[in-house]
């Protein structure tokens, strides 16, 4: 009984307690009909009807009976108040408000890894790296930022937590679009402010922010902007925005980087990890060092192990009233009785 319930979409009762009362007032119901049965005259040739092919019991009467007490106990099932339990996945609850900044100065056009087949330069592994691990973390409830920076900073996505959005803004930040230099203070400090700072507590819908964050990837080392490192590092702690810092290639080591016209020339890049590592410990955050892009998908997957936050809401569950499948049995109960019990009756008559 209860799979065919299911089967049309009843999970439970509004009024559970009226399946009795209304099962004896059926069973009342049809003990009654029982006892007054059917009119009759009494026939002293019964016997002849008999062994002409009369029957006892009259098939179109009781097919009619069972249609009617159909009908009066899908309609009586309908005031117990059917319902479907429609189950919604969890709320994502309280999330993260991340900021991740990328280098798209010059030297991110090296070349030191491969992939499909192809040589591609830094910036472009570290975009499928900061992409996926963007729209993964959008997907759960996180708002994230984009800030792009060279010798200057800015902001390339604001908040948000459409994880499609995010892709297409990484894929259009190409090495050199902020210029040549590193203007890494101006950066981390745009960062800081794009993530909430102090102000930002609460979500436009009312829901708590859990955190803040930066996830800052250099290859380099501060060389331009009036903001210096450590005033935005100071600028971080004192609102409470955790940065995890992510230096990517070897400290001084010669490495091929693509020219504007394809052309591959080498080029020593100094990374500052010291720096870099002194943000990290300042504000809570934690210091990574990738040597070449294929590391950067290992140092991603650590941070993402870190930014873990419970979210405790429980799944949603709205109890939506059924009543459609069991009028609609009381409708096909009431045509059997008219259109098919009754026409069969006036045909033998």
């Amino acid at each position: 009984m209860s799979e065919a319930l299911a089967a049309l979409g009843i999970d439970g009762w509004a009024r559970p307690l009226l399946i009795v009362p209304l099962a004896l007032a059926l069973m009342l119901f049809v003990l009654w009909r029982r006892r007054a049965g059917t009119q009759a005259l009494a026939w002293s040739e019964f016997a002849e009807a008999r062994s002409a092919g009369a029957r006892r019991v009259d098939v179109v009467t009781v097919l009619a009976s069972i249609a009617r007490i159909g009908v009066l106990a899908a309609l009586g099932l309908v005031l117990v108040g059917p319902l479907g339990v429609h189950r919604a996945p969890p709320e994502p609850g309280n999330g993260l408000d991340m900021t991740l900044v990328v280098d798209a100065s010059g030297s991110m056009r090296a070349i030191d890894a491969q992939g499909g087949g192809a040589m591609r330069t830094r910036l472009d592994l570290a975009r499928e790296v900061v992409a996926r691990f963007a729209t993964e973390r959008a997907a759960e409830g996180d708002r994230i930022a984009l800030v792009v920076f060279g010798e200057r900073a800015f902001t390339q996505c604001p908040l948000t937590s459409d994880g499609g959005v995010l892709a297409a803004a990484l894929d259009r930040v190409e090495a050199g679009m902020a210029g040549e230099a590193t203007a890494l203070g101006q950066a981390l400090a745009l960062a800081v402010k794009r993530s909430g700072g102090a102000d930002a507590q609460r979500t436009a819908s009312g829901t708590p922010i859990a955190g803040r964050v930066v996830v800052l990837l250099t290859d380099g080392r501060h060389n331009a902007g009036a903001l210096s490192p450590e005033v935005a590092t100071e600028l971080a702690r004192a609102t409470g925005v955790r940065v995890h810092a992510v230096a990517i290639g070897s400290e001084g080591e010669a490495v091929p980087v693509e020219g504007p016209s394809g052309s591959v020339r080498y080029e020593r890049h100094e990374v500052d990890a010291d720096a870099l590592a002194r943000v990290a410990d300042a504000t809570g955050g934690r210091f990574f060092r990738a040597r070449r892009s294929a590391d950067l998908a290992g140092v991603y997957a650590a941070i993402d192990e870190l930014e873990r936050i419970e979210r405790p809401r429980p799944p949603q569950v709205r109890r939506i009233a059924r009543p459609e499948p069991l009028l609609a049995a009381a409708g096909a109960f009431l045509l059997f009785e008219i259109g098919v019990a009754r026409s069969w009756r006036r045909r033998l008559s």
